[in-house]
């Protein structure tokens, strides 16, 4: 059996790159379309030209001077296609852009936009108030795949372990996304245990977002019996969700943000206070204590000067008794003179022939006046 013949990678792709060099229609010609997954890196631009049917990768290696194109523009490039080799891709390498007028998509975005403002979808009075203290459980809306979901758990678990999520998912992009879509709003609408609803995906393209753009999403948001943050996109993608939704967040990370209490930043204030507490009770023990002791000296010292005065005054009047002491006044010569319980102390309280006693410090004696 004979070997099959066959070339290499190598070899095929050379012939492919020599078909597109050598073929001179397809030198520097105009291509329209519309612009999407723009994006600048080192003055080198990448993007997308797309219609219903097709899509061209396209290189543009003067970025500089396609600053102002935008995904959704409707545009007409000169260049010429290029295979490359080592990349197995073909691009078309861009030399020369101009407007061609607003691509279909975005034209249908602003349409829908102005008619739902219009009807008074966007207005404020029918936006519901978002507490992120009296928020428990978190319906989201999105894919069960990719770092969306993962973000949003990460970062409400990490701010508040206490709350639920509650996934429901969904296409976020492709033919009939919308309607995966609209019945997640609708569940969760109905669905008593969830405070607040998260709709949420990643950025991407007008064409990516373009479930997020349609009428029955936004009346589906509009509708909803609880309050729903729209998170779809990167920063600078604005949907027409974004403008019918209660709060609009950045990204699904900062929506996770927006609706859940930072216990820790709240337990980290309380311990701040706690701390500040303590240290003004110290410092005010501190000075009572201080007062107090001062307060206990001088009380020992009034104490002392009190204690001090009275006994001097006792000792005087210790000294006055002593004084009056009859036994010290007998010590002087003096004698007590008594008929019977009666003291004589005149020489008329007693007649001749009465006993009298007389009393001495050392003894009494009796004698008879005469």
């Amino acid at each position: 059996m004979m070997e099959e013949k066959a070339i290499s990678v190598t070899q095929i792709s050379n012939y492919f790159k020599q078909i597109f060099d050598a073929e001179e229609l397809l030198q520097n010609i105009s291509v329209f379309g519309e612009v999407s997954d723009f994006s600048i890196s080192r003055n080198v631009a990448y993007f997308s030209l797309k219609d219903e049917n097709a899509l061209l990768p396209c290189v543009c290696f003067d970025g500089a001077c396609l600053s102002s194109v935008r995904n959704g523009d409707m545009v007409i490039v000169r260049g010429t296609p290029r295979y490359y080799v080592k990349g197995g891709r073909l691009n078309f390498n861009v030399n020369k852009i101009t407007p061609y007028g607003l691509g279909n998509l975005f034209e249908q975005f602003l349409k829908l936009k102005q008619a739902l403002e219009e009807e008074g979808l966007f207005n404020k009075e029918h936006k519901k108030i978002i507490d992120p203290k009296n928020i428990k459980r978190i319906g989201v809306v999105t894919s069960e795949t990719g770092a969306v979901i993962q973000d949003i758990i990460n970062i409400t678990k990490r701010r508040n372990p206490n709350v639920d999520i509650v996934l429901y998912p969904v296409k976020v992009q492709g033919v009939m996304a919308e309607l995966d879509i609209v019945k997640g709003i609708k569940f969760f609408s109905n669905y008593d245990n969830v405070d607040v609803i998260i709709v949420a995906r990643g950025g991407g393209s007008l064409e990516d977002l373009k479930p997020f753009n349609t009428e029955v999403v936004a009346r589906a948001v509009y509708s909803c019996n609880k309050p729903i943050v729209s998170a779809v996109g990167h920063e600078t993608d604005f949907t027409i969700i974004d403008f019918v939704a209660d709060l609009r967040a950045p990204t699904p990370s900062a929506a996770a943000e927006l609706v859940t209490e930072n216990l820790i930043s709240k337990k980290n204030s309380i311990h701040d206070k706690i701390i500040r507490l303590i240290r003004a009770i110290e410092n005010m023990l501190y000075k009572y204590n201080t007062k107090f002791i001062h307060d206990i000296k001088n009380l020992i010292r009034l104490s002392e000067s009190f204690l001090n005065e009275r006994e001097y005054l006792l000792s005087l009047k210790q000294a006055k008794l002593t004084k009056l002491n009859p036994n010290e006044i007998m010590k002087l010569g003096y004698a007590k003179v008594s008929k019977g319980d009666n003291v004589i102390i005149s020489a008329n309280d007693s007649s001749i022939g009465d006993e009298l006693e007389i009393t001495f410090i050392d003894g009494n004696i009796k004698v008879i006046r005469r």
